[in-house]
């Protein structure tokens, strides 16, 4: 694979840290072999291509607790990175009213090599992170960060921030805690959307191998500016803090 296309960025830590983060949707980038995708530049500006201020946000929080990240490369518009390989949604041919004429061509054996080619590397350089925390003697806390629209087909949605978690509820629980705990943030348990989603990133690498996970939404009028990043990772990263407390606690 040429340098260039690689699937995915890396942010070092200590093999040894307890948390290890993780942004599916950080880039709206596309590698140069296809094109725009037969989209217009404004298509590539909107939460459909990425999701907005997610990557600035695990940058933060990987920065605050000196911890590793691994963020995709590229649009989700190419491959969702946040589905299972047999997820039909993994190449999305229409998004939110906008077709993708590049993925609308796209058969079954394109589907592969996308998948060969970007997710693939992107999960395998995950479990090689949590591998070496295990090889570390550390058992690793997994976050996922993502966010969403301040509206859904303009219905506006409440939540300032939202943690998503299937049935594993040991970092969900004292994580919506310490969320409410802020006093000012109106919290989402599964909202704005459910966890529970077999063959994603969380599913896969913190259901199927038994590790602590959630998966932290946050609205995107609330980080889309440096000095709302700067906010909410302070909240966040305050959040965090107390409920890996408390689940030590509780160990």
């Amino acid at each position: 694979m040429a340098s260039d296309e690689q699937a995915f960025e890396i942010i070092p830590g200590p093999a040894a840290s307890p948390l290890i983060f993780c942004c599916d949707h950080a880039s709206n980038a596309l590698p140069a072999a296809y094109g725009d995708l037969g989209l217009e530049p404004a298509q590539f500006q909107r939460h459909i291509a990425y999701d907005i201020g997610a990557a600035a946000m695990t940058r933060a929080l990987a920065g605050l607790f000196d911890a590793p990240a691994l963020l995709g490369r590229w649009t989700r518009l190419l491959i969702d990175l946040n589905r299972g390989p047999d997820d039909p949604t993994i190449v999305m041919r229409l998004s939110d009213g906008a077709l993708i004429p590049g993925n609308a061509r796209a058969g079954e054996a394109e589907f592969r090599r996308r998948i060969a080619q970007f997710h693939a590397p992107y999960h395998a350089a995950l479990t090689a992170a949590i591998d070496a925390a295990l090889a570390a003697g550390v058992a690793p806390t997994l976050v996922s960060m993502h966010s969403f629209t301040p509206a859904w087909r303009n219905v506006p949605r409440p939540w300032h921030v939202g943690v998503l978690w299937d049935r594993d509820a040991r970092l969900a629980r004292p994580l919506l805690a310490a969320f409410e705990a802020e006093g000012d943030l109106v919290v989402g348990d599964n909202e704005p959307y459910h966890g529970a989603l077999e063959g994603d990133t969380m599913w896969t690498h913190g259901t199927m191998r038994g590790l602590p996970h959630a998966l932290i939404e946050i609205r995107q009028d609330l980080i889309a500016e440096p000095e709302g990043v700067a906010r909410m990772s302070g909240i966040v990263a305050r959040a965090l803090r107390r409920a890996l407390a408390e689940m030590a606690a509780s160990a």
